[in-house]
């Protein structure tokens, strides 16, 4: 039973922050289909419209209007990047914070998407700033977790390496410094 509910604890934040992004995007989406028609905008602050707005706009392929011909296949990835988060989240250092973010914050987005993809039969776009693809929280909840995903990477290999570095830098001075000397 103990290994049960350690095993439960550790998806929380997965599930919270998943959770999270999924009821946000659902009903963001929602929102704008019931208040506005497809193709129709609003501009919240008239003086930037231009640059910010809100578009009733539909998509059948991906993150930002990308492959829109392959609606069948990013199903089908969608599911396989959620089951393999899914399946990696437990092998994730507890200590290693900004990566389980990362990672259920791509999991809120994939879902998010695919819920949309299997019960509208297409995701409904809406932010659109300046001359950027339109997109929605999900979409903005992919790319902001590969970004923090590809930061925490470089970072903990960084800091991996300079511990490395630190350690040979050790022996070096170890190996060259006379016995005896007081000053070790």
């Amino acid at each position: 039973m103990k290994g049960f509910i350690n095993r439960v604890r550790e998806y929380l934040l997965l599930v919270g922050i998943a959770g999270f992004i999924i009821a946000l995007d659902q009903w963001t989406k929602y929102q704008v289909r019931t208040s506005l028609e497809l193709g129709e905008a609003w501009a919240p602050i008239k003086r930037i419209g231009e640059y910010f707005r809100i578009v009733h706009w539909n998509n059948t392929g991906a993150a930002f209007g990308l492959f829109p011909q392959a609606s069948s296949i990013i199903t089908i990835i969608a599911v396989i990047v959620s089951l393999v988060i899914i399946f990696y989240w437990p092998r994730v250092p507890s200590q290693q914070i900004a990566l389980r973010v990362a990672l259920a914050m791509q999991l809120g987005g994939a879902l998010g998407n695919l819920i949309s993809r299997l019960t509208q039969g297409v995701v409904t776009d809406f932010i659109a700033v300046g001359k950027f693809p339109v997109f929605n929280v999900a979409d903005s909840s992919i790319s902001v977790g590969v970004a923090i995903l590809i930061i925490a990477t470089w970072v903990d290999e960084r800091r991996q390496r300079n511990a490395g570095q630190e350690t040979l830098d050790e022996g070096e001075r170890k190996r060259h410094v006379p016995e005896g000397d007081p000053s070790v």
